[in-house]
């Protein structure tokens, strides 16, 4: 059943790198929906389906929350989000790590020894996600045109955030309440 989990997680990392997202969806919003498939939605199916590397990469779930948490709002700082859109090197670094932040926090969080802690990761996950999302609706305008050198695009950086709050949010939120369920259940059973 475990390997199983590969096939929907290496295929969402195929068609988030292969398919032209650009052509299909405004620049930013394609380039956030890459970075919620990356960290919310292909790095739990690898890590469910690949137990020995989540054993591995499993380190305290706090510890792997806030290094996703410096990842992801590193990368959104306009001059490292310009790095990530207009150039090679950069767009691969800034791929690799979120792939590396998001496989940390389901790795991690997801360690059947201690739900509650993972509860907490993912919690204080959904909640940074969140609020990113919701700063990038909102901006009064485009926060990267000027550093990027493109022309403003506020409705593209807008429909970015939403996809954030779309994906990011529910995912964390729904997977660390899961948590807090199991480890509840847990308690009550010793």
């Amino acid at each position: 059943m475990k390997p199983l989990l590969l096939v929907p997680g290496l295929g969402l990392l195929a068609a988030a790198w292969l398919l032209p997202l650009d052509a299909m969806l405004p620049v930013f919003a394609a380039h956030m929906l890459r970075h919620m498939v990356l960290v919310a939605v292909a790095a739990p199916f690898l890590i469910l389906g690949l137990p020995r590397l989540a054993g591995r990469l499993a380190v305290p779930p706090m510890a792997a929350a806030v290094a996703e948490f410096v990842v992801v709002w590193g990368w959104h700082l306009p001059a490292a989000h310009a790095l990530g859109r207009l150039g090679a090197f950069g767009f691969v670094a800034e791929q690799v790590s979120f792939l590396v932040v998001g496989l940390l926090v389901w790795a991690g969080c997801l360690r059947a020894d201690q739900p509650l802690a993972g509860a907490g990761g993912l919690l204080l996950t959904s909640m940074h996600m969140t609020l990113l999302g919701a700063l990038l609706v909102l901006a009064p305008r485009d926060i990267y045109a000027e550093i990027c050198g493109t022309a403003p695009d506020l409705s593209g950086q807008q429909v970015g955030g939403m996809l954030m709050l779309a994906i990011g949010t529910p995912v964390y939120l729904v997977a660390g309440l899961w948590l807090t369920g199991l480890g509840l259940r847990e308690r009550e059973t010793t």
